[in-house]
């Protein structure tokens, strides 16, 4: 059994960076077998790793990385949550729409559903919006329509040879830890990311990893939790916010009263049953609940804010209740399916 397994097994040391690296290579070459993949998902569920083993996995995946974003890609911002958490229509990728037609640029990953029913990918592939494929496709698309979905290409191979490597068991029960940290793991040209985290156990982790994310940028890294366990920002409740950016630290509560945002309550933002694409063109339509309509554009302000574009709140708010009430973001969402993908 690999070094890596036996060690994350017994926990009486770290997993340093050599090591990871030695099972990457392992797993590349085909010389893991499954048991030994199905063990080192299962501890790392289990139990979240110690600062040193998840500082030596962060820089293993980013060392086994290819080049980095070429500087054509140019910055912008990203909103992606950790999954889990209270079922609501898509949040992120209705922030993310909207913060395109407010002028910031975004860069959006997002995966498949992993706990719910509908992962921004699934809704994507069902709204006919295409990700893009490459750096070059993924500038291209920003560039007309001031928001790229990035596809799989952003994240180390890694992840998906190790979803290969324990079929057909299902990755969903195994793979909860790593799923997390994918949002830490794409390779984007952001300045800022918005992270939800839905569960609390893996906060203290995440922000090691948020605040490694950060410094080796730089950029400016928010991860927000709240007592609904939802892995947005929400209008109704406090959101703590751990923000990081270079080699500084910084915690604040985002407070909806003080914001001025209306009360509500999760169930407010549950997607419609049978029509979720309805449902999510509704909301950014300003035909939604007004809760619906406050969470995207809180988050969607966040994303103005986090990545510089202003600094007042109020303003942002303004903002992004303005392009979703004259359609502005659904124009944009509109475009990215007529216009399919971009070519380069």
């Amino acid at each position: 059994m690999h070094e890596a397994v036996i060690t994350l097994l017994r926990r009486e040391r770290p997993v340093e960076a050599p090591v990871w690296r030695s099972f990457w290579d392992r797993l590349h070459e085909g010389g893991l077998r499954r048991g030994e993949s199905v063990a080192l998902l299962a501890s790392l569920a289990t139990r979240m790793p110690d600062r040193t083993t998840l500082t030596g996995l962060l820089d293993s995946l980013a060392g086994n990385r290819s080049a980095g974003v070429p500087d054509e890609v140019g910055a912008a911002v990203n909103i992606v949550g950790t999954g889990g958490g209270p079922r609501t229509f898509n949040i992120s990728t209705a922030a993310a729409l909207v913060a395109a037609a407010m002028g910031v640029r975004v860069v959006k990953t997002g995966s498949r559903a992993y706990t719910g029913s509908l992962g921004s990918v699934d809704l994507l592939e069902r709204l006919g919006v295409p990700l893009t494929a490459s750096y070059e496709e993924t500038h291209a698309s920003l560039e007309v329509h001031g928001i790229a979905f990035a596809g799989a290409f952003v994240y180390p191979a890694e992840l998906g040879l190790l979803t290969r490597s324990v079929l057909p068991l299902d990755i969903r029960q195994l793979g909860g830890f790593l799923n997390a940290l994918g949002p830490f793991l794409a390779r984007l040209p952001a300045r800022a990311q918005l992270t939800g985290v839905a569960d609390r156990r893996l906060v203290t982790g995440l922000r090691h990893a948020a605040g490694h994310l950060a410094h080796g940028g730089p950029r400016s890294v928010w991860l927000c939790v709240n007592e609904a366990g939802a892995d947005e920002l929400l209008s109704f409740l406090p959101n703590r916010v751990y923000a990081y950016e270079g080699a500084l630290e910084d915690e604040f509560v985002l407070d909806p009263v003080r914001l001025g945002l209306r009360p509500g309550s999760p169930d407010e933002l549950r997607p419609r049953d049978g029509d979720p694409v309805a449902h999510f063109r509704e909301v950014l339509s300003g035909r939604g609940a007004p809760v619906a309509e406050e969470t995207v554009a809180l988050n969607a302000a966040a994303l103005a804010v986090a990545g510089r574009v202003t600094g007042d709140w109020g303003a942002a708010l303004a903002a992004a209740r303005e392009v979703i009430r004259d359609g502005r973001a659904l124009d944009i969402l509109s475009r990215l399916r007529s216009g399919a993908a971009v070519h380069v």
